[in-house]
């Protein structure tokens, strides 16, 4: 083997331990990621599990919104509907060129 081929030896073995090293390096740093990410995360079995908490919910505003009385106020040939009584009254007291004008500034 002459020194040219020893040295190319040498310089394949040298840059094959920094691989391994670089490598070995970067699993510690994986698995410290995830011992750490372990830490502050609750998986979602344990907690529907474990802690009984529902998968999903159901929403009450929609609910509540049935029961409710609304108001139906026509402008612009559109029909609004108000579900405070207060407001329709006031609304409807207001003449028509009024009504336009506030239908056209919120509704639209």
């Amino acid at each position: 083997m002459t020194e040219h081929e020893k040295y190319q030896e040498h310089i394949r073995h040298t840059h094959d331990a920094f691989c391994k090293t670089v490598i070995r390096h970067a699993a510690i740093d994986a698995a410290r990621s995830i011992r750490s990410r372990r830490k502050r995360e609750i998986s979602l079995e344990y907690l529907i599990e474990e802690k009984h908490y529902p998968f999903s919910t159901t929403d009450k505003y929609f609910a509540e919104q049935s029961g409710m009385t609304s108001y139906p106020l026509f402008v612009c040939g559109q029909m609004v509907l108000l579900e405070s009584p207060e407001l329709a009254a006031a609304l409807s007291a207001l003449s028509q060129m009024e009504q336009e004008i506030i239908f056209l500034y919120y509704f639209q």
